[in-house]
């Protein structure tokens, strides 16, 4: 019947008592596939992680074009890090560092969830902020 109308005989079931087998266009039926996968791949958000880095001696016109970035990011649907780093014995103030990210949190307001508190690492303190 598969060779009359020129189609493949596909078994379907090889388990089943009788095997079950399908008459089909299998070409046709590995392409709708692929395209299936094409779509579910498009319909897929990857969520990417934006680093915003600072210093603790920042000035407060520098803080707000970070914060700005920072907005910027987080409006377009991506999680923010945002990184305090420290050299030598700036280590020693590191409330200094704390105080900048709170001020940063504060700016941002309601516009973003914090995922991870800050928290220092070494010499760095890292916080990780999410889209509200």
């Amino acid at each position: 019947m598969a060779r009359e109308k020129e189609l493949d005989l596909v078994e379907v079931a090889p388990g089943g008592v009788p095997p079950v087998c399908r008459i089909m266009d299998y070409g046709k039926y590995k392409y709708q596939l692929a395209i299936s996968e094409k779509e579910k791949k498009k319909k897929q958000t990857q969520i990417i992680i934006k680093e915003i880095k600072l210093r603790p001696k920042i000035d407060k016109n520098d803080l707000g074009i970070k914060t700005k970035a920072a907005e910027k990011f987080l409006q377009k649907g991506n999680k923010v890090k945002v990184t305090m780093s420290f050299k030598g014995r700036e280590i020693v103030h590191s409330e200094l560092g704390m105080n900048i990210l709170k001020i940063m949190l504060d700016e941002l307001g309601a516009k973003c969830v914090v995922e991870q508190r800050p928290k220092l690492e070494g010499y760095n303190i890292i916080m990780i902020l999410n889209p509200a």
